[in-house]
């Protein structure tokens, strides 16, 4: 039965909504907008973002000699946030039809078809072209340059090898550690990426591997579901992968201790850096042992947690 009155103009009748039908029609345009920022969200991938946001603060501020530029480091944050935002949503794009297959990916805009892909991919393309024209103007050519890399590591050379071998790990933790560079290279006109900045790389490299063995541990009934090849769905029982992630967690505890070394920290650093690494390497020991989800899940809650940690100890010992 319809709740909606009619009116009679001269000549005219014509439908006027309830005051319940307004209601209703209200909560379906606002359900529509707020679903519609979500997904623009998603595509943005902003937990992955705010990662790369800090590594290149990290980065500029221990290689900053004296006074902070505030307003240099912002726009190296700025444009690394787009390039970032672009590359996301360009991922996005090329992977829509394996994220359809996987139950962690299957309600993303793409995957569900809310969202155009030939929208998706311009939106990406513009967002990476305006933060690489926008690094190269407001910081330097270098800084352009290092987050070019970046984005094309990552959406052309990363994601499309996540079909072919196990050993795209190694090649997608390139770009995710060449974040700390850019901001290193954002300091001066002229980039001097030397030893110490290296070292930063080397950090979140080795720390990006166990990091996404635990991610590709949780979720491998879904990639080989999606004929993706991480190392967990061609190690069904995980001793190649336990065995990885010990080894990695053992090597970056020294590698922790680098900006000491290297005098970018100081004891308060090492201190952190060293009881970080210690208890990083234990959830990596007892993922390998057990090999279980909770285990794999502990691991990787503890990489989220021992990252941010690091570089702010980092930064906030250096400051």
């Amino acid at each position: 039965m319809s709740i909606a009155t009619k009116t009679q103009a001269p000549g005219v009748e014509k439908l006027v909504a309830s005051p319940i039908d307004a209601a209703i029609m209200a909560a379906e345009s606002h359900a529509e907008q707020s679903m519609f920022v979500q997904d623009c969200l998603a595509i943005a991938k902003p937990r992955l973002s705010i990662l790369v946001l800090l590594s290149v603060v990290a980065g500029f501020v221990l290689a900053t000699p004296a006074e902070l530029d505030l307003m240099r480091l912002l726009h190296a944050v700025l444009g690394t946030a787009l390039v970032a935002i672009g590359s996301g949503a360009l991922n996005q794009v090329l992977e829509r039809k394996t994220d359809a297959l996987m139950e962690r990916t299957k309600n993303r805009p793409l995957a569900t078809g809310r969202m155009n892909p030939g929208s998706v991919l311009l939106f990406g393309a513009a967002s990476s072209i305006a933060g690489l024209l926008y690094l190269a103007v407001q910081t330097n050519l270098d800084t352009s340059l290092l987050a070019a890399v970046t984005l094309l590591l990552y959406v052309f050379v990363y994601t499309p090898l996540k079909a072919v071998t196990p050993l795209n790990t190694l090649v997608g933790a390139v770009p995710g550690a060449l974040p700390p560079l850019i901001g290193w290279a954002a300091v001066a006109e002229t980039a001097d990426l030397n030893i110490k900045a290296w070292s930063l790389f080397m950090i979140l490299f080795i720390w990006q591997l166990p990091h996404f063995l635990a991610i590709a541990w949780i979720y491998r009934h879904d990639y080989s579901r999606a004929g993706l090849q991480m190392w967990p769905t061609v190690d069904p029982d995980g001793d190649v992968t336990g065995r990885q992630v010990v080894v990695q967690s053992l090597l970056l505890l020294p590698l922790s201790l680098l900006p000491c070394v290297f005098r970018l920290s100081g004891p308060l650093y090492l201190l952190g850096a060293a009881v970080l690494g210690l208890a990083f390497l234990a959830f990596g020991i007892n993922f390998a042992v057990r090999k279980t989800d909770r285990a794999a899940r502990q691991l990787f809650l503890a990489s989220v947690i021992y990252l941010p940690l690091v570089l702010g100890l980092m930064m906030y010992d250096r400051l």
